[in-house]
């Protein structure tokens, strides 16, 4: 569905889009991360056809965004970061306007209208006037606006941005049901969103890909660390975990007669727990503590974007 190649953007002497290529199948549910400033929203433009590249080559669907642009937005619904809607106009007002522009008529425009204000839960705002409706709901009305022209591929940028807990959470699972027949670029800074709608995850930092890969990869891609509490000196936990070659980075301290331990393994396939469980049953120490725990997502994600 998606193929960019080489693609380079400059603004001055400022680059915000550093030779990057990746492809997109169809279907996919894509997540693009990346801090401030990554050249994610520089880079969704240029698919849109939004402006252009100083090089690279960039097919949606087949189609060169460059030398075919009007081909490629017939296959493309955009809904940018700040929805631009016209606040005087009643919903079915403006998405039947919006339909008009993007080449429906007659019956096939009245169908595709009652499909996206059912699938984007807008049927009981439909007749109302846009000003007068939540922030929630107009990123309701971007959404059915991205979607009347049925596009095989939805670009999203920023979708939740500005929307309370429970606002995220419906326009999030809406975003789910939509992606399960269509390809699907999600941009956001709100990682759980990309946990729970994304099948891959594409990071951008300061204009280069750092990571491309599934979700589970990216799940999976931080070191594991380990903690155990053992009732003995710290010194003899320490020089115990220090036989066992996978052990790296520990940290000791001890606090009434307990010694705590932190440490990490460079085998993230092997679990350690069963080795520390076996030292402290053949020492006939006690144990209270054993635990691993996984780096967070917002973990992994800096360890990938620290300058």
């Amino acid at each position: 569905m998606i193929k960019v190649e080489n693609l380079v953007k400059k603004y001055g002497s400022l680059t915000a889009v550093d030779n990057i290529s990746f492809s997109v199948a169809k279907g996919e549910i894509v997540g693009l991360l990346g801090p401030n400033g990554a050249g994610k929203s520089t880079t969704m433009k240029i698919l849109t056809c939004f402006m252009p590249a100083n090089s690279g080559n960039v097919e949606v669907a087949g189609y060169n965004v460059f030398s075919q642009s009007l081909e490629v937005r017939k296959h493309i619904g955009y809904m940018p970061e700040n929805v631009p809607l016209y606040p005087e106009m009643r919903v079915n007002e403006y998405l039947y306007y919006r339909g008009k522009l993007k080449g429906l008529r007659g019956n096939k425009l009245k169908e595709r209208l009652k499909k996206v204000i059912d699938s984007c839960q807008l049927s009981h705002q439909d007749s109302r006037i846009i000003e007068q409706l939540s922030k929630g709901n107009r990123q309701r009305i971007g959404l059915a606006d991205a979607l009347i022209s049925d596009p095989a591929l939805l670009v999203l940028d920023e979708p939740t941005i500005g929307l309370d807990p429970n606002q995220v959470i419906k326009v999030r699972d809406l975003i789910y049901q939509i992606g399960k027949d269509r390809t699907v670029i999600l941009s956001t800074h709100i990682l759980s969103e990309v946990e729970t709608v994304c099948e891959r995850a594409i990071i951008m930092n300061e204009g280069k890909i750092v990571f491309d890969d599934s979700m589970s990869s990216f799940i999976g891609s931080g070191e594991k660390s380990y903690v155990c509490e053992v009732n003995v000196p710290a010194s003899e936990l320490k020089e115990a975990l220090q036989k066992l070659p996978e052990v790296i980075n520990i940290e000791i301290s001890e606090a009434e007669n307990w010694a705590k331990a932190k440490f990490q393994s460079n085998n993230d396939a092997l679990d350690l727990r069963e080795s520390i469980y076996n030292i402290s049953r053949d020492n006939n120490w006690a144990l209270r503590t054993l635990d691993v725990k996984s780096p967070s997502l917002e973990e992994i994600f800096v360890s990938k974007t620290a300058r």
